[in-house]
């Protein structure tokens, strides 16, 4: 890692207009593509992530029950490059790369020198969140550049510029189309410019015109929400009740494993610097927001990786700090760079298929990361499923999985095996079909065999699915059955099937 160190250079301060150094583009793109030849190495591995695999089977549409549509077609573009999981990956790794640049230049924005921007880019690209969400083509992945250029775009208007209520206006209203939780961040963004400042930014006919920009470009997905019942809504409950006591017992120690733990102080002293004169009357609303946010996610328990965005422009403010004072201090620098150096290399284990699939059941890797479990073992479950569907007495016609993830895979991998398109209750997938009626006779996979079984004459389980290496995940140990006679027409049972997490 380069220095880390500000003694080269005359601190800059927020006082009267905002001193900014150049980029020094060396070390931002240096960690960038760094972090780029890292992702793309580790893009295959273990296999898909269940939501991968779920992005990749949505049929193509403005919006779905779950989600907007960005993510998902983000995934189908991939396909036509190679339907695997290097091809869908370099999305992700695009955007972490992006989200390591924009980071970077919002430490520089707030002051910081050569020192700071080090510590920025290297620290953060090599973080534990960036490498996780950067590995997966997550929804949560593409929000990483997004809401680093809207935090920018803020940060640019807050500085003089109102113009830039333009570009946040945009960068807002595209942001919808891939998660709407912009809303939240936005409206966080601006309970901390009235509470702290500087309140003259929004005085300004560029913020009408940014809400113009915003609304105008959001206005198709808004309109998908309005006329489906706000399913988002519906979504957001459905999570909070199935998620919210895990959320909220997890989230203090997510908030220092995020990023990683030697890395918390980087940021809490962001927090701190950013409240403090004379930093709290320009940028003090970034903290506000960031401590919202958190707030939001203890209450609403809907996902617990909601803060990581604003805990990492946390981290950009307070690279500018911890950077001067390492600057006075050498073996402080040194120490920290080392420290950086050590949570690049777990973060690396745990983000990554650095530990053989084979290996990984018996290490801790899986039990730390939920994000590993859930890429172990798709193609032999189903090739376990194609087992039961060719040996099931009765000869069912159709495969019901309990959840996407299931669905997906067999999407993926089950045609060869002589499978026909899997049905799923979950989601969005309960809307794009259901079994005929007149289904005599289905194959059942997974967990939900133990809420629907009542609805059939009778249901006998085949087998069970192993992963086959250990790694405890949410399909290991599930019951693949084979269910006959259902007890009411399939129109009505789909909804019995049907349900949102």
């Amino acid at each position: 890692m380069t220095a880390v160190g500000e003694s080269q250079h005359a601190p800059a301060r927020l006082e009267g207009r905002w001193s900014r150094h150049p980029v020094w583009w060396p070390a931002v793109l240096g960690a960038a593509l760094a972090q780029v030849v890292v992702l793309t190495l580790g893009s295959t591995g273990y296999g898909y992530h269940r939501d991968e695999l779920y992005f990749r089977m949505l049929p193509r549409a403005w919006g779905y029950v779950d989600q907007p549509p960005l993510t998902p077609l983000l995934a189908h573009l991939t396909t036509h490059l190679a339907d695997a999981t290097w091809a869908l990956r370099i999305p992700a790794t695009l955007a972490a790369a992006a989200s390591v640049v924009l980071i970077v230049l919002i430490t520089r924005e707030l002051g910081g020198g050569r020192g700071a921007q080090a510590l920025a880019a290297w620290g953060y690209a090599f973080a534990a969140i960036p490498l996780m969400l950067g590995h997966l083509l997550l929804t949560s992945t593409v929000d990483l550049p997004l809401l680093a250029l809207l935090v920018l775009a803020v940060l640019r208007v807050t500085r003089g510029d109102p113009r830039w209520w333009l570009a946040a206006g945009a960068v807002a209203g595209l942001t919808t189309y891939n998660r709407l939780l912009v809303s939240v961040v936005v409206a966080a963004l601006g309970v901390g410019i009235l509470a702290l400042g500087p309140r003259r930014s929004m005085r300004t006919r560029w913020l009408l015109g940014g809400a113009v920009v915003g609304l105008v470009l959001s206005l198709p997905n808004l309109l998908y929400q309005a006329t489906h019942g706000w399913p988002q809504l519906a979504m957001g409950r459905a999570l909070a009740d199935n998620n919210a006591a895990d959320v909220r017992s997890s989230l203090p120690l997510l908030l220092l494993v995020m990023l990683g733990p030697p890395l918390v102080v980087v940021w809490v002293a962001g927090l701190v610097w950013l409240l403090r004169r004379p930093q709290r009357a320009k940028a003090g609303y970034l903290a506000v927001a960031c401590l919202l946010l958190i707030a939001f996610t203890w209450v609403s328990g809907a996902q617990p990786q909601y803060p990581a965005h604003l805990l990492s422009v946390a981290y950009a403010a307070g690279c500018v700090p911890v950077a001067r004072w390492l600057g006075r201090r050498r073996w402080a620098a040194v120490t920290a760079g080392v420290l950086v150096a050590v949570n690049a290399a777990v973060s690396v284990v745990l983000a990554l298929p650095v530990v053989p699939v084979r290996s990984v059941g018996s290490t801790p890797v899986a039990d730390i990361s939920p994000l590993v479990a859930d890429q172990v073992g798709w193609p032999r479950y189903v090739a376990q499923v194609a087992a039961a569907y060719r040996t099931a007495p009765g000869g069912p016609t159709q495969v019901v999985t309990s959840n996407y993830g299931e669905a997906g895979a067999i999407a993926r991998y089950g045609r060869s095996l002589g499978l026909p398109r899997p049905l799923s209750g979950q989601n969005a997938l309960a809307d794009v079909a259901r079994p005929p009626d007149g289904t005599r006779t289905v194959l059942v996979v997974g967990y939900q065999l133990d809420r629907v079984r009542a609805f059939f004459a009778s249901c006998r389980v085949l087998d069970r699915l192993d992963n086959g290496v250990g790694v405890d995940s949410e399909e290991q140990g599930a019951p693949v059955a084979v269910c006959t006679g259902p007890r009411r027409p399939w129109a009505t049972l789909w909804q019995r099937f049907h349900h949102l997490d």
